[in-house]
């Protein structure tokens, strides 16, 4: 067994590794840094602004094992200032043609790490679940490959985001399916409950977003998205794309959930029809149905912490919060992904029930 896996788990490791691209960057290097000068660095607070001087050695490129200053500019912002001490492996970029004296810090490396916390989580998921955890391994890399080649590019170049989302979900939820449940009716049953809900999911946020007023700004990082030379995008679609993919995951276990439960009871008792096996799709649904959707409200609110706390801080009352344009739209996400989630149980029941009544064989 261990040797049938082995191909699988180095096709997912590969696929990893292409996704991330351990390389550095073109006109970047990987430098380790030796000394760090911080004289001209002021302090305000927990912000640092001014310019750090360090003494790296490069570690890749024709310069290989020689020092160089390298100059690292802190603009006093948190979220993407990048602060080293000796030790550190950095980033270094030069723009084109210039010479090594001129080498600036451009962040940390990180990729290295990062490769091994996967390939460590690839080896635990299948020494876990055998077959069944290298399909999956093979699922995760291939969900990330349609988000990052398929659906960044497509809604880059102003396609309906909403609609790439959907057809994205449905080839995800499709492989992910036939993974852990091969060709079966289960599977079929959670493909089909779990895109009926995304469906649903896809009508309400656009009806949520529209009866609130949500114009997709609130998202990460619009802003710089659009000042790059994106201003054509409509920003409220890929909103409802965001809103589609967050919520899918839950869709696809709450699905799966029900028609295992579903086959189970048919398998165990083959004379029950079809209502009967509804109303048993539809009694696992409710004991999960709670726990998924507190599920998507803990993944938003949790996003948000610093937000909530940032009106805590300010003694802002709840009336002026919830109405805020960020707060709507983490809303608008939790009550749309959560009515779709309450819609896939009993439309995973109703396909379930269907393909199983009356089956000698699930």
């Amino acid at each position: 067994m261990a040797k049938k896996l082995l191909p699988i788990v180095a096709v997912a490791i590969l696929g990893g590794a292409a996704l991330v691209r351990l390389d550095p960057a073109p006109g970047s290097v990987r430098a380790k840094v030796v000394a760090a000068d911080n004289t001209d660095v002021r302090t305000l607070g927990h912000v640092q602004y001014g310019t750090q001087t360090l003494q790296a050695q490069i570690l890749d490129g024709p310069h290989r094992g020689h020092t160089f200053p390298v100059g690292n500019t802190l603009r006093g912002q948190m979220d993407l200032d990048n602060v080293f001490v000796p030790g550190d492996i950095a980033v270094v970029s030069a723009p084109a043609g210039s010479e090594p004296a001129t080498l600036a810090a451009a962040s940390h490396w990180r990729l290295g790490a990062m490769a091994a916390a996967f390939a460590i989580f690839a080896l635990l998921l299948v020494v876990f679940g055998g077959g069944v955890g290298a399909n999956a391994l093979l699922s995760f890399v291939f969900c990330c490959l349609v988000i990052w080649k398929l659906v960044v590019p497509l809604a880059l170049a102003g396609h309906n985001a909403s609609l790439v989302a959907f057809a994205a979900t449905a080839a995800m939820t499709a492989i992910i399916m036939l993974s852990v449940g091969g060709f079966t009716r289960k599977a079929l049953a959670a493909f089909a409950g779990s895109m009926l809900g995304v469906s649903a999911g896809l009508v309400i946020a656009r009806i949520l977003g529209a009866a609130l007023g949500v114009n997709g700004a609130t998202l990460p990082f619009v802003q710089t998205l659009v000042y790059s030379g994106a201003d054509n995008l409509d920003l409220a679609d890929i909103f409802i794309a965001a809103t589609i993919l967050a919520g899918s995951g839950a869709m696809m276990d709450l699905a799966m959930d029900i028609a295992a439960g579903v086959r189970e009871v048919a398998h165990h008792n083959p004379r029950l029809g079809f209502f009967e096996l509804f109303m048993s799709g539809i009694r696992i649904g409710r004991a999960t149905v709670g726990t998924m959707t507190t599920t998507l409200l803990l993944a938003y609110s949790g996003g948000y912490l610093t937000l909530l706390m940032v009106f805590a801080a300010q003694g802002t009352p709840a009336a002026a919060f919830l109405n805020s344009p960020l707060v709507v739209a983490e809303a608008a996400k939790t009550l749309a992904g959560s009515f779709a989630i309450v819609l896939v149980a009993p439309f995973t029941a109703l396909v379930a029930a269907r393909l199983f009544a009356g089956r000698k064989q699930c």
